[in-house]
């Protein structure tokens, strides 16, 4: 770790639990908007059949779709009795049927059972038939066959092409689902394995560092010792110089069991000072603080929250080593200043500080600068936890190091070791944004075009269903009015009041006009037209009926003509 005459430490150890993945609840907001939809397209369905004047009591209809308004935001929570309520409502009334559509689609796409998504779109699509054929002799086309009719061309569009899509669609999120729940396992193996792998080497080599360094390092303190006794008498001087390369090589033997330990597993610490289950509690680090306060240097702890003794041994050993290697360099390089230790958990984070402040006085010589393995120690067994691990000097001419780590280690290390762009992990996805905008205008899109259908089928049921109006004209007979008699299709022609002009006979007593009709006047025989004549009292009343006989004018050919 890098020295300086007025250093400050600050070991930050957080531990939180930021795997919790909360899904997005529902808003009002959207709730409202897909209903007001919905609402919207049952409407125009309504104002289209309406306006061309094929329904019989328009306006028995607008109640049952604001009904299915109520009924729609329910969907989720009673996808059942919704459904089938929905599907009676569009057998009443045709304009329904977006909101059943947007119904149906959202039960089978939340459905993940085949058989009871069937049965549920079956029994809806019954319910449908069955109803638009009781209703339709009172409020749809009128005869009862054209019930049925009308029944089936709303099934397919309110009931079984929404199932279809929202089951194709449910299936779809569901496969991608599993596949990407597959891929994270096999990632999470991989990076296991990996992990593994580089344990067992980290481990080979500590056994291979000590087996070589420790034997050679303890070789020279046993020869330290024998030279330290036999120049005890000799020579005094050599003695202390003696003295000073055992305790150097104690010291080296010491931090080469420290770094061993680094290296090896995380579960097995090696040396001298061996790791235990008490590790990282508050006993243990009460013992570290007490134990720098005999090296006299003035330290504080503060605690704040439970003991740390519930939390994973990786979790509270990463806390000891952080915390004693802070002190270590604190011991090292600022020697004379004050230090705070304090320690907040609660449910969710472990906060460890340590801070020493600035020397009083600035020694004479200082010390060696370090090679910071320390430092670098840490970062790789707090980044081996899923943590992060952050060093550099503060403003005031001190030193900060802050670390960062879950409470549960699982699979965070595996998520942001994913990095997108670096090819590593699965491709990016589309922005949020972008998927939430398609996600929404394509059922949007969709409920239109069954809207459209909706209002093509009812129109083409209700246009061919016969009406009251329907079938031929009733024919004229004595004592229908004059407005009667013209709407049945018999009108006055010029030329058939020329042609029998003089030649008429008589007509009854009280008429005050007649009508000749072109219609009425055929040509029986060759030179002969027959003439009908439908004359009106002064109350435009018709009073007579009567047909005769006159004779017709013929053309000559053209080569007849001189």
């Amino acid at each position: 770790m890098p020295s300086c005459v007025s250093e400050s430490i600050l070991v930050s150890v957080v531990s939180s639990s930021p795997f919790r993945v909360r899904r997005p609840l529902r808003g009002p907001v959207r709730a409202v908007a897909e209903t007001a939809w919905v609402l919207l397209a049952g409407f125009g369905v309504w104002l289209v059949v309406a306006s061309l004047g094929v329904l019989p009591r328009p306006y028995l209809q607008l109640p049952a779709l604001a009904v299915a308004g109520c009924l729609f935001p329910l969907r989720r929570r009673f996808p059942v009795p919704v459904l089938l309520v929905l599907a009676v409502l569009t057998g009443v009334a045709p304009c329904v049927g977006p909101v059943t559509a947007a119904t149906a689609y959202t039960v089978a796409r939340r459905t993940a059972r085949a058989r009871t998504r069937a049965r549920l779109l079956g029994a809806a699509a019954a319910l449908l038939v069955v109803c638009a054929t009781l209703c339709a002799p009172w409020l749809g086309p009128g005869p009862l066959p054209y019930g049925p009719a009308l029944g089936l061309v709303l099934t397919p569009t309110a009931v079984l092409v929404p199932g279809l899509v929202g089951t194709a669609y449910g299936q779809q999120r569901r496969l991608v689902r599993a596949l990407r729940e597959r891929g994270d396992a096999a990632e999470r193996a991989r990076r296991l394995a990996d992990s593994e792998a580089r344990t067992h080497e980290r481990s080979r080599i500590a056994a291979e560092m000590h087996d070589l360094l420790g034997h050679r390092l303890s070789l020279i303190s046993l020869h330290a010792g024998g030279l330290e006794l036999a120049l005890e008498r000799a020579d005094p001087e050599l003695r202390e110089e003696a003295v000073l390369v055992r305790r150097t090589t104690r010291d080296a033997l010491r931090e080469l069991r420290q770094a061993l330990g680094v290296l090896g597993p995380l579960g097995r610490d090696t040396g001298a000072e061996a790791l235990t289950d008490a590790t990282g509690t508050r006993a243990d680090i009460e013992a570290l603080v007490a134990g720098s306060r005999d090296g006299g240097i003035a330290v504080r702890l503060d605690w704040t929250g439970a003991d740390l003794d519930a939390r994973p041994a990786g979790v509270r050993r990463a806390v000891h080593r952080v915390v004693r290697e802070a002190l270590t360099n604190v011991h090292r390089y600022a020697g004379a200043a004050h230090v705070a230790v304090s320690v907040a958990h609660d449910a969710e984070t472990v906060r460890v500080t340590v801070r020493n402040g600035a020397p009083p006085a600035v020694p004479a010589a200082a010390p060696d600068q370090g090679t910071g393995r320390g430092l670098t120690g840490l970062r790789e067994r707090v980044e081996l936890l899923g943590g992060t691990f952050a060093a550099a000097p503060l403003p005031s001419g001190g030193f900060r190091v802050e670390a960062v780590l879950p409470a549960e280690p699982g699979e965070a290390p595996a998520r942001r070791e994913a990095v997108p762009g670096t090819g590593d992990g699965a491709p990016a996805e589309p922005a949020p944004a972008e998927r939430g905008t398609a996600q929404a205008l394509t059922p949007a899109l969709g409920l239109a075009g069954l809207s459209v259908l909706t209002a093509l089928g009812t129109l083409f049921v209700y246009a061919t269903a016969p009406h009251q109006d329907a079938g031929p004209r009733p024919l004229p007979r004595v004592g229908m009015t004059y407005g009667d008699v013209l709407g049945s299709g018999v009108t006055d022609n010029a030329a058939v009041r020329a042609a029998a002009a003089g030649r008429e006979p008589p007509r009854p007593p009280g008429t005050a006009g007649c009508v000749y009709p072109f219609n009425g006047a055929t040509e029986s025989r060759p030179g002969s037209l027959t003439i009908a004549r439908y004359c009106f009292d002064t109350a435009q009343r018709l009073v007579a009926i009567d047909r005769f006989t006159v004779p017709s004018v013929r053309d000559a050919t053209p080569w007849e003509i001189p």
